[in-house]
């Protein structure tokens, strides 16, 4: 036993969800870099795209994913710059996820504070709006 009082299976056995879940993220994303969703056909167009002409906040994410899986940040950003200003928090959420699971420690969701969630929403509605708007015409995908 370790200075916790944790054996190192119990450490190892701790890390499957954490773990889990990045391989069924990496999976999606192989899939992606795989199949590209430039081409037309491959996936079904945004609902509310496809009932409204308005792109939505996610409108461009899976190109996203797949440019940032070719190494091309400047065309990921040109997709959905709004996801790719939120992977690099995904993943620190994700690190502090397992590093917490690996010590033993309960998993605090800090990220479920009202306050954050509210900012994210304000952030995702101001994002909604301007990439639909003439001036803000360069978020639009």
């Amino acid at each position: 036993m370790d200075v916790t009082g944790r054996r190192a299976w119990d450490r190892v056995w701790s890390l499957r969800a954490p773990f889990g879940a990045a391989a069924v993220l990496a999976g999606a994303v192989t899939y992606l870099a795989v199949v590209d969703p430039h081409e037309p056909g491959h996936y079904p167009v945004c609902p509310f795209y496809y009932l409204t002409g308005l792109y939505c906040p996610g409108c461009g994410a899976l190109r996203a994913v797949h440019d940032l899986a070719h190494a091309d940040l400047a065309g990921a950003a040109r997709m959905n710059l709004l996801f790719v200003f939120c992977v690099p928090v995904v993943i620190t959420l994700w690190a502090r996820w397992a590093l917490r699971s690996w010590q033993g420690r309960p998993v605090r969701p800090d990220i479920a504070r009202p306050a954050y969630l509210w900012g994210l929403l304000a952030v995702a509605a101001v994002f909604w709006v301007v990439r639909n708007t003439p001036f803000g015409h360069f978020l639009a995908p």
